[in-house]
């Protein structure tokens, strides 16, 4: 099986933005999230330790966002890049939930809470500028044209490269909508996105990875793993096991832990059996190779859970394999 000292991240293109990233990229969401028990997940040494191994691995591409850890996100990874070249790096943020609870005009993306809140994240990362901006989830309360203007607005200040959107899956066409609205207007549009995908929740397949292909826009999917449902520590004997406390909602229990996707799992242990893998490595592996998929983002709560997640990278599926697993899963997705 391969070993951590066998990693050395590529780099694959960021859709038609020009830049290149990491074909495994970084999520620190876990970074100062804390527990119903009130203990932090990921502490800032944790923090710290995790952003070394990715570096280590030749990993550029950090993924944050304003409300991981309430700021500290941003801060741990700000502290630590003050010992490197910058330049180096390719960090994205996103912005959209409320920071001040009460305030109505502190959530969303009008113009006021984006202004206000590009800076506090600056200010966080201890950066002049941030290479991709999130919007973290649509704002059906600001007009597109508004919100895209705005954005555009911090791409001319400078202090923001690219515009991503996350998490859009029902809402394609109103992503569409909004780089028409920038097209016509010669504004930046949404060059980037980040919808949930994994092999057993393939819910954009169709008209959202039609929509990204249609406009060049880069897909880096959050949650390749199924919120660790793919790593093989939920059976079909043990039921609500392991270690994620997500495991004890109903939510999460009637969106993974159903006989469809332990059959998709069975599969999926056959595959990584054969090329000498873990399931996880395995799951990741074949949405590195599904068609219109940029680079997946990974995480995780140790050093050793992260060299195993970005050793997915060494490992060659074959177009059976490939397709052996995506079949794996029944109705519409089947054949996509």
């Amino acid at each position: 099986m391969t070993t951590f000292d066998d990693i050395e991240l590529g780099f694959v293109p960021l859709g038609e933005t020009g830049l290149q990233t990491s074909e495994l990229q970084f999520g620190t969401w876990r970074f100062g999230k804390k527990t119903e028990e009130g203990n932090v997940e990921i502490d800032e040494q944790r923090a710290h330790e995790l952003l070394d191994a990715y570096e280590a691995a030749g990993g550029r591409f950090i993924d944050t966002a304003d409300v991981y850890g309430l700021g500290d996100s941003e801060r741990w990874i700000g502290e630590w890049l003050a010992d490197r070249d910058r330049e180096r790096f390719t960090i994205a943020s996103k912005i959209y939930w409320e920071i001040r609870r009460g305030d109505p005009n502190s959530i969303g993306t009008n113009r006021k809470n984006i202004r206000h809140r590009i800076d506090a994240l600056l200010d966080r990362l201890d950066t002049d500028y941030l290479d991709v901006l999130y919007i973290h989830r649509w704002d059906d309360e600001t007009p597109a044209r508004e919100m895209m203007k705005t954005l555009n607005g911090l791409v001319e200040d400078g202090k923001v490269h690219y515009l991503g959107a996350s998490t859009m899956r029902p809402n394609a066409w109103k992503v569409a909508k909004a780089n028409e609205i920038a097209r016509e207007n010669g504004w930046e549009p949404f060059t980037v996105s980040q919808p949930r995908y994994n092999l057993v929740n393939r819910e954009i397949e169709g008209d959202y990875l039609e929509m990204t292909r249609a406009y060049g826009i880069a897909v880096c999917p959050w949650s390749p793993l199924g919120q660790g449902f793919l790593t093989g520590k939920y059976t079909r004997e043990d039921g609500l096991t392991g270690e994620s406390r997500a495991a004890e909602s109903s939510r999460f229990e009637q969106s993974y832990l159903t006989e469809e996707n332990f059959a998709v799992h069975d599969v999926l242990d056959e595959v990584a059996d054969e090329v000498d893998a873990s399931p996880a490595q395995t799951a990741l592996a074949w949405l590195m190779h599904r068609d219109g998929v940029t680079a997946p983002i990974v995480g995780a709560r140790t050093v050793e859970q992260l060299e195993e997640n970005l050793a997915a990278a060494t490992i060659d599926l074959s177009d059976e394999q490939v397709e052996r697993l995506t079949e794996s899963k029944p109705g519409p997705y089947a054949g996509l």
